[in-house]
């Protein structure tokens, strides 16, 4: 199967989810395109989406929700998977509920499931806004990203979709 995975991240750190997934996908046999959300292409030619955004305040990012809202109606044809990610810490790996904009999109385009994984947080990364924003949170430096269950979930993925057929010479 062609699955497109868009992503919306700002300091890296979804990238990287991103990656992982498109990586162990490739180990299954499907060809994975991982494209930015605000340069990817349309669905059309794709035979699933795996679209991640980062969280910020409880949003995701602008660029994954413009890309979700664009391409809506093929988004609603193709098996769909989403993942946030964005908390970070040992205390806060799993946030409470999902993103807010996130009930409608998983009504519209029938989305197979939606993940959240912790993130990464680098402050020598950050501007100053989210500097000032990391120290009132308490929010710690470090890379809480699961990479095993990041890896799980893709062969889950990669096992509820039809088994790419063998390449001949």
């Amino acid at each position: 199967m062609n699955i497109l995975i868009a992503i919306a991240s700002r300091h890296g750190s979804t990238e990287g989810i991103g990656e992982m997934l498109a990586e162990e996908l490739r180990t299954t046999g499907h060809t994975v395109t991982l494209r930015a959300a605000d340069d990817a292409a349309e669905v059309r030619p794709y035979d699933a989406a795996i679209i991640g955004s980062a969280v910020y305040a409880g949003n995701w990012l602008p660029a994954a929700t413009a890309f979700v809202e664009r391409e809506r109606v093929r988004l609603a044809a193709v098996p769909v998977w989403l993942f946030s990610s964005g908390p970070v810490g040992a205390e806060h790996r799993q946030p409470e509920g999902d993103p807010k904009q996130l009930a409608e999109v998983q009504a519209t385009i029938g989305v197979k499931e939606h993940r959240i994984f912790a993130g990464k947080l680098d402050k020598h990364d950050l501007n100053l806004a989210e500097r000032v924003i990391t120290r009132v949170v308490g929010a710690p430096d470090g890379d809480f990203r699961d990479w095993d269950a990041i890896r799980a979930w893709a062969r889950e993925i990669a096992a509820a979709l039809p088994v790419p057929a063998p390449v001949t010479a």
